[in-house]
């Protein structure tokens, strides 16, 4: 039980951060009619999640239902306790996005629906789920890639936070780059506007278990490697 609260705890502050903090960084660049304001946005998100990532990937780390349901899809966590991680993301984003309309001048709040994610006029429905799954598939392989898999570099959480504040700058403009549907909801339910959602969660989540099964099964060293598909050594210098 004690292990449970710990993982509940940790996934609780992870998404909090992320949420107030990104929702934050989106209202100030809104209010100061910042002319780097998508710059901003994404180094904020990038910066916050690489930091929460690195202190508490010990315990958690995932901060995000789709890379739970990644972990959940390829028996890296069990169904409870994959719950148990899904619900505190969810509480942690609503939470501080509540707190961030009770901080936040009402107006800005209102204006930006809390920082939460809106599908641009410019593109389909169809549109944005793609750019969606594609980015969450991107996040998702380098989480295995960079926490997951035993050999992979000691970077922390700053790969993962890199990979989010690139997705801002690809498709921020004309998705919000969710890449994460507690992200999504938790200003939705604060803000009262729950435009596309069924998007923010199908997408992301979507997205996530291919990238996760594709690095299980296809990346993930299992065995010994063949001689002829082992690790490429430097040539012998000619003498």
């Amino acid at each position: 039980m004690r292990d449970s609260w710990r993982h509940f705890v940790a996934e609780f502050i992870g998404t909090f951060a992320l949420v107030f903090v990104g929702g934050a960084s989106i209202m100030i660049a809104r209010d100061t009619n910042s002319p780097a304001a998508l710059l901003e946005i994404a180094f904020a998100h990038g910066l916050i999640l690489a930091v929460m990532v690195s202190a508490l990937m010990r315990i958690s780390g995932h901060f995000n239902p789709a890379v739970t349901l990644g972990f959940l899809a390829t028996r890296r966590i069990s169904a409870p306790m994959a719950g148990v991680y899904i619900i505190a993301q969810i509480i942690g984003a609503i939470v501080a996005a509540y707190v961030l309309k009770y901080t936040f001048p009402f107006s800005l709040f209102e204006a930006t629906r809390g920082g939460g994610q809106s599908v641009a006029l410019a593109i389909t429905g169809g549109q944005a789920f793609v750019l969606e799954a594609i980015a969450t598939f991107f996040l998702v392989l380098v989480v295995f890639g960079t926490a997951v898999d035993s050999k992979a570099p000691n970077i922390g959480g700053l790969a993962i936070g890199l990979t989010l504040g690139a997705a801002v700058l690809a498709i921020g403009p004309l998705t919000g780059a969710s890449l994460n549907p507690a992200r999504s909801f938790g200003p939705a339910v604060a803000s009262g506007v729950f435009e596309a959602q069924v998007i923010y969660w199908a997408a992301p989540i979507a997205g996530g278990v291919i990238a996760a099964l594709l690095y299980d099964f296809l990346f993930l060293r299992r065995g010994v490697e063949p001689v002829d598909h082992g690790t490429l050594q430097p040539a012998a210098t000619e003498r």
